[in-house]
Order: C-alpha cells, then sequence, then structure tokens
C-alpha cells in the first residue's frame, strides 16, 4: 500500500467507526437509556470513539498486510435496565453499529456500480475507485466481525436476547475479559478468522453483485 492508500483506508475508518459508535448511543437514546448522551458519545466527531490501536493501528495494519480489515472504538456505555424491550432492546442496540456498516458497504457499492467504477472486470483503478473500494472492504470487514457471538462484540447480544439464563451468565463471565479476549482470539486464530470472514465477505458481495445486475 503507498501512502495515498493508506491515507484513503484511514480515512474511511474514522468515518465508519464514528457513524458505527454514534449509532450505538442514538439507538440506546431512542429506546429510553441516555448514558451516551451523558457522556457527550451522540456526536460525529470522531475524535469522541476513537481508541488508538482499534480504530486506526490494528485496520492500518491489516490492510497492508492484505488481510480482511477489522477493528473497533471506545466502546458506546448503554445500561441494558434503562432500554426498553428488555435483552431485545439490548441487541437493537448492538446491531445499530455493525447493520450502519452494513448498510454503508451496500451504498458505497452502489455508487460504485452506477458510477461505472465497478464492473465485471473489477474496480477501476483511480482515486474515486480506491475510496469505493475501501468504503466497501473496510465496512464489511467491521460488519462482520463484530458481529462475530463472541462478548463483548456486538454479535454477542443477539446470542443474549436467545440464549436461555445459564449461557447468558456464562457470557457475562468472558465479557469481564473485555478485549483482552479479542485479542488472544484473533493472536491464535487469526488464519482461522481471515479465512472465515473473508468467506463471509465474498458471499455478502455476490449478492451485492446480483442486485446490481453485476454479472
Amino acid at each position: 500500500m503507498d501512502i495515498q492508500c493508506i491515507v484513503i483506508v484511514i480515512g474511511v475508518i474514522l468515518f465508519s467507526m464514528t457513524l458505527h459508535e454514534a449509532m450505538h448511543g442514538f439507538m440506546a437514546y431512542l429506546l429510553g437509556d441516555d448514558t451516551a448522551k451523558h457522556q457527550g458519545r451522540l456526536t460525529l466527531n470522531p475524535v469522541k470513539h476513537i481508541d488508538p490501536f482499534m480504530t486506526i493501528l490494528l485496520p492500518v495494519f491489516l490492510a497492508m498486510a492484505g488481510m480482511p480489515i477489522f477493528g473497533g472504538a471506545k466502546p458506546v456505555q448503554f445500561d441494558p435496565n434503562k432500554v426498553k424491550y428488555g435483552e431485545w432492546g439490548a441487541a437493537l442496540v448492538a446491531l445499530a453499529g455493525p447493520l450502519t456498516n452494513l448498510l454503508i458497504a451496500f451504498l458505497a457499492f452502489g455508487v460504485g456500480v452506477l458510477s461505472g467504477i465497478i464492473t465485471t472486470l473489477g474496480v477501476e483503478v483511480s482515486l474515486f475507485g480506491q475510496i469505493v473500494l475501501a468504503m466497501v472492504s473496510v465496512n464489511l470487514g467491521f460488519f462482520v466481525f463484530n458481529m462475530l457471538p463472541i462478548p463483548p462484540l456486538d454479535g454477542s447480544r443477539v446470542v443474549y436476547a436467545l440464549a436461555p439464563d445459564f449461557i447468558r451468565r456464562g457470557m457475562e463471565v468472558i465479557e469481564r475479559s473485555g478485549v483482552f479476549l479479542v485479542f488472544a482470539l484473533v493472536l491464535l486464530f487469526s488464519s482461522q478468522i481471515g479465512s472465515f470472514m473473508s468467506g463471509v465477505i465474498n458471499a455478502i458481495l455476490g449478492f451485492f453483485m446480483v442486485l446490481f445486475g453485476v454479472k
């Protein structure tokens, strides 16, 4: 990757993760919890959401290594006891972030197709093409990674809503390890996680291509 690509990737990451975290806060606020508001997280100012390692260093390193891009930001805190609908409300708060990334990827892909940047031959080699490619790949990576059902990732909240009580209690114990567990899993199973994410991302891209008629 050259300097231009790195700058584009960093810019897309900051934009994408800011929306991801802000949507967690806005969804929680919509469902009755004002914790994020009091902490100043209902904002599109990226400075409020950045974690230097998870938001910038890790995704850029993965991009330079040619691996699926994923990462995170400072988690937006919310009180599950304050949101409406119990565990299902907490699941909606969690899903708001990764679904925002999926929507961004979908819109970017659509813009790429309609503008002629994305064709059956691939992505046009241009500045705009690099931006579109980064928007799609970064946001799909964030979506797939954050939907993994591993506490404290967003996908685990869906398991909380569906699982019996004894499994929830076990997941709460795991969640206390926070991001350290995620780091450990990434280090120990990087190739497996990368292969899984690549497979899911390719499947989603295939679905996008069908929807937009790219054959």
